[in-house]
């Protein structure tokens, strides 16, 4: 599998901009993380990219929605093995498929950490994901009304896991989603 088959899978599941949004910046993370430890980044990126391809279609997360649905149809497509268990470990409570390897942890840490990381850049006047500082992303996770649904526990346990520091884990996932900020829609008033 390579990134174009993975981008048109994401187009023909997905219509809804935002999750397209979310998609790329998880795919933008993982890239950076796959360079960090010297791992594929092909590879890693596609897990990325077709993390919640199925979501829109299956918004419930459980054993019979997503993303079990998504694995299933990714198998059925003939996808590897390697990729259809980490798309299945990111929701590993509905799942039974806890991450274990690198790969599937990094998605964990990362996945709900780029949406907290859109609400902050939302928020500010300039809704620029490049004005975003490491210190104000930390001020707004102090407030657990802000960004509630965001689980901060499970990416601070899944940055732990990692052995990397929360600030760290925030700065390194914060610098990839600058890269494509124009492709998030998060480059101010060019988005």
């Amino acid at each position: 599998m390579n990134r174009d088959e993975a981008w048109q899978l994401v187009n023909e599941f997905t219509k809804n901009q935002n999750l397209v949004r979310h998609m790329l910046a998880v795919e933008a993370a993982m890239r950076a993380y796959a360079r960090k430890y010297g791992e594929d980044e092909e590879l890693w990126g596609i897990v990325g990219l077709v993390h919640d391809f199925d979501y829109e279609q299956n918004p419930d997360l459980s054993v019979g929605g997503h993303p079990v649905t998504g694995a299933r149809l990714l198998r059925e497509r003939g996808w590897p093995e390697e990729i259809v268990r980490a798309v299945l470990s990111h929701a590993s409570e509905y799942t039974g498929v806890a991450p274990e390897t690198s790969m599937e942890k990094v998605l964990t840490a990362v996945d709900d950490l780029t949406g907290f990381l859109v609400a902050v850049a939302l928020v500010r006047p300039t809704k620029d994901i490049r004005d975003v500082k490491v210190k104000s992303v930390r001020k707004k996770w102090k407030d657990k009304a802000f960004a509630a649904a965001v689980n901060r526990q499970q990416i601070e346990e899944a940055a732990e896991s990692l052995g990397v520091d929360l600030n760290e884990h925030i700065q390194m996932v914060l610098d990839a989603m600058k890269e494509i900020a124009p492709d998030l829609g998060l480059a101010g008033e060019e988005g």
